[in-house]
């Protein structure tokens, strides 16, 4: 298991994190269709969220929470089978499953997205 912060459910973080992974996804568009497709999605699920500044009331929230985490599932499976993971994918991946108040997870999903298990930005 990786390291991870562990931090409450922000909804609307997940959102700009999302939004950093489709631009350096963007970057890769044509060896990763897929996994840019996804992380757009994640974006749009997350605008609403995302523009208020706030999580929406608890059932929307947890449901949304769960959708994003299958949806981001899919999109480190994309980005570890077309070989687009990067440390900065990486990164961002394991920070938007920590906003899901799934750090965890996202410690080792991080790493399959392509963190570098010694980044200095990795915590301790």
């Amino acid at each position: 298991m990786g390291a991870f912060f562990n931090i409450p459910l922000n909804l609307p973080h997940a959102g700009t994190v999302a939004a950093r992974i489709v631009a350096l996804l963007k970057r890769q568009a044509d060896e990763a269709p897929m996994a840019l497709k996804y992380a757009q999605q994640l974006e749009e699920m997350l605008a609403a969220a995302r523009d208020d500044g706030e999580n929406p009331v608890a059932k929307k929230a947890e449901a949304m929470r769960q959708s994003c985490a299958r949806m981001g599932r899919e999109m480190v499976r994309e980005i570890a089978a077309s070989n687009v993971g990067s440390d900065r994918a990486g990164q961002c991946v394991r920070n938007f499953f920590e906003c899901l108040e799934m750090g965890e997870e996202g410690a080792d999903l991080g790493l399959k997205a392509g963190e570098n298990p010694a980044s200095a930005q990795r915590p301790v």
